[in-house]
């Protein structure tokens, strides 16, 4: 069977977050930036046409995105012990950056902890355990190669407009924290050899409140020592109110030479 035909009927879900200035972001990164270099009227052409277009400005790790294996070194060394000086340039990165992700079209199995939990959204600050990923896994298999997401709700949160919703400080959980995977559960993730993992929040970790970024083990853990890439501000709540728990994901972060991470439109594909 064709694979086009293989796919008549199936319901695609968007998984990445609208990008506009003053959106949520973690402070560690420029801020996105958009505007309107040249507006319909500007120019106009002899026949009457006129065109608008845009220039953009944005950190590689702002919206929905993928963290490159070289956007984190622990003791001056990345993945696989090398050491970051040595393919590090003022342009680049050499090796490990985002240019080094291969396109992933494959199985995903969604870990819904805070179904576990019977709320729909985890509460500020919660610590995703091993045990909490243990029984949202309950009944499903989980393969080496496959992408990993756990659902904590927190995307439900995420402004639905300019001055809508909470604050991009709530959202950041640098007031109050923001639920996670923290280190047994990283383990825990890392045991399976995902290809991918991802979640909701601005950072995947275990945000206590009060310390905002300071220390991200989990980064550690998936990055430097599992090479395991991470995505990042994931919008899930239609996902999660589907039921669905594994289904086809297509991701595919913009190929910027040597950067640290890219944004990426993740699609989901259920059945």
């Amino acid at each position: 069977m064709s694979l086009w035909k293989a796919l008549d009927g199936a319901r695609v879900l968007d998984l990445a977050q609208p990008m506009r200035k003053g959106m949520p972001q973690s402070p560690n990164h420029p801020p996105f930036r958009m505007t309107l270099e040249r507006r319909h009227g500007d120019v106009v052409r002899p026949g009457g046409g006129s065109a608008a277009n845009e220039i953009i400005v944005t950190g590689g790790h702002v919206g929905t995105h993928v963290d490159a294996l070289a956007h984190v070194s622990q003791d001056g060394l990345l993945h696989g012990g090398r050491p970051a000086a040595e393919v590090m340039t003022h342009e680049g990165f050499g090796e490990l950056g985002i240019d080094a992700f291969e396109p992933y079209v494959g199985r995903c199995v969604l870990l819904d902890v805070a179904a576990v939990h019977g709320v729909p959204t985890l509460p500020a600050g919660y610590e995703v355990t091993a045990g909490d990923l243990e029984r949202a896994a309950a009944g499903l298999e989980l393969r080496e190669g496959d992408a990993l997401l756990i659902g904590t709700g927190w995307s439900r949160l995420w402004p639905s407009g300019p001055g809508a919703g909470p604050s991009g400080t709530d959202f950041t959980g640098a007031r109050d924290g923001a639920p996670g995977p923290g280190v047994e559960a990283a383990r825990w993730l890392a045991a399976r050899r995902p290809r991918v993992v991802g979640g909701e929040t601005i950072a995947f970790e275990h945000v206590p409140p009060g310390r905002g970024h300071a220390t991200l083990p989990v980064h550690r853990i998936m990055l430097v020592e599992s090479g395991v890439n991470i995505v990042e501000t994931m919008r899930l709540g239609e996902l999660l109110d589907s039921g669905a728990r594994e289904f086809l994901l297509v991701l595919n972060p913009l190929p910027i030479a040597g950067a640290t991470g890219a944004p990426v439109r993740p699609l989901a594909v259920l059945g």
